[in-house]
């Protein structure tokens, strides 16, 4: 999905022109500078041409401020090719107003017929693209390998994690991984929070950063950007830079953080061709680079877990990954990204000594101590605004666990507590977690247990 801007000057742009305040990170050095010129944008003039056709066949009577913003292009390179356009009858202009930018174009019939055959070649209608050479040259400013990048300090990591249930080995172990930017697996059982964990580590590293829309890769386009993955950094102040001097075609984000679980495949590793779009999907890997990617379920996935790591420890190392486009054509591109692997699975029973060598830091995610487990249900019971009974708590720690030889897991807080709240709700009554309450849930949720709760 891609942002479409009526005014011409984009959202991304807008933000990345902000400096920060006292103690933010600044957002204008990130992005590129504008392309003033077709030569300057690294792009074919033939593909900006059809580009230009077939934004103005799909919006009709096309405001030049419209193009502007669907295209992220600057206007002095859409007035570049649209004036042999209007010399070849191909363009007319619908409508101008008083200044030089409120005009309106629109095809001819000779324009409808080029637009046709444009959209025949390539149907992508969006951002104007980035080079590949252009997305390297950033990819490589913004990594996290730099000798001189930021690096996570004890007191950061702690502020992030606050009161998880962690040893101090376990937290160590998070922060070296974090700091030496090398790969990293969490492993524990089931519901011990590896998930939560990796995202408050991907939430850690250093941003902001700039992002393309899509990619030029030979003549074929790649789009990059997602939404739900490339968050926008929080609002700064105004910076006084002219937003014209940002190039539109990139965005400001947060340093990514992708997530993929047991549905990973073979075929979600390698670039994803949309017939319909004609484009292609990027893979997550490359989504995430400069952030974060978690390879969750890992031992789960439908694709052996070898394999998998194969896949991208070498091109972690390297730096470079190659992708390939229908008809064999292969191209390089940039990964640099933290890699972090999960499993529930035990670690040799996943991976084979040699494997394991090649992950950088593992981390053993188990169950809580009492005190840490206490202290996220009485977190949790504050913030859902439910009363607690000391006595529930040393019930559910002191007897539920241990009869059911039932692990303290992170998941297990949450989850009882919204059962209390759902049985309250239907009675009609405001939850407090009590002996009969906590016992109520818990007979829901293990039901194989409820025989030794009422002994």
């Amino acid at each position: 999905m891609f942002e479409t801007l009526s005014t011409g000057i984009t959202a991304a742009a807008s933000r990345a022109v902000q400096p920060a305040s006292p103690g933010s990170p600044e957002i204008a050095p990130v992005l590129p500078r504008q392309a003033k010129t077709v030569r300057d944008t690294g792009l074919e003039p033939r593909f900006v041409t059809d580009l230009v056709l077939k934004a103005i066949q799909a919006g009709g009577k096309t405001p030049l401020t419209h193009l502007a913003g669907k295209l992220r292009l600057s206007i002095s390179v859409l007035r570049e090719v649209l004036n042999p356009l209007i010399a070849e009858q191909q363009v007319e202009v619908a409508w101008c107003g008083e200044s030089d930018i409120d005009m309106q174009y629109q095809l001819t019939a000779h324009g409808q017929r080029s637009a046709v055959d444009a959209l025949a070649r390539c149907g992508y209608v969006g951002p104007a693209p980035v080079t590949l050479a252009s997305y390297r040259a950033v990819v490589e400013r913004q990594a996290l390998r730099h000798a001189d990048a930021e690096r996570i300090t004890p007191a950061q990591l702690a502020g992030a994690l606050g009161d998880e249930g962690l040893s101090q080995a376990a937290r160590d172990v998070l922060g070296a991984a974090l700091y030496a930017r090398r790969s990293l697996l969490l492993y524990g059982p089931s519901g011990g929070g590896k998930t939560t964990l990796a995202r408050k580590l991907g939430r850690l590293l250093p941003g902001p950063i700039a992002v393309p829309y899509a990619l030029m890769a030979g003549r074929q386009v790649i789009r990059l950007y997602d939404p739900a993955v490339h968050v926008a950094p929080p609002p700064i102040a105004r910076q006084q830079e002219e937003r014209r001097s940002c190039d539109a075609r990139w965005t400001v984000c947060q340093r990514p953080l992708v997530h993929v679980g047991a549905e990973l495949g073979r075929d979600m590793l390698d670039l994803r061709y949309d017939a319909e779009q004609g484009v292609y999907h990027a893979p997550p890997h490359l989504q995430a680079n400069n952030g974060m990617l978690v390879l969750d379920d890992v031992g789960r996935q439908r694709i052996a877990a070898a394999e998998l790591l194969n896949r991208f420890i070498g091109p972690l190392d390297a730096g470079t990954d190659q992708l390939s486009l229908q008809g064999g054509q292969a191209e390089l591109v940039p990964f640099d990204a933290a890699v972090v692997f999960a499993t529930n699975l035990a670690p040799t029973s996943v991976f084979d000594d040699a494997a394991l060598r090649r992950i950088g830091y593992k981390a053993d995610i188990g169950a809580w101590s009492p005190g840490a487990y206490r202290a996220l249900l009485c977190r949790q019971c504050r913030l859902r605004r439910i009363d607690v009974e000391d006595a529930a708590v040393d019930h559910l720690i002191e007897r539920l666990h241990p009869q059911s030889g039932r692990a303290l897991l992170a998941c297990y807080p949450g989850e009882l507590l919204d059962r209390v709240a759902d049985f309250a709700g239907f009675a009609g009554t405001e939850p407090r977690l009590t002996i009969a309450a906590v016992e109520q849930a818990w007979r829901s949720m293990f039901i194989a247990c409820a025989t030794e709760i009422q002994k």
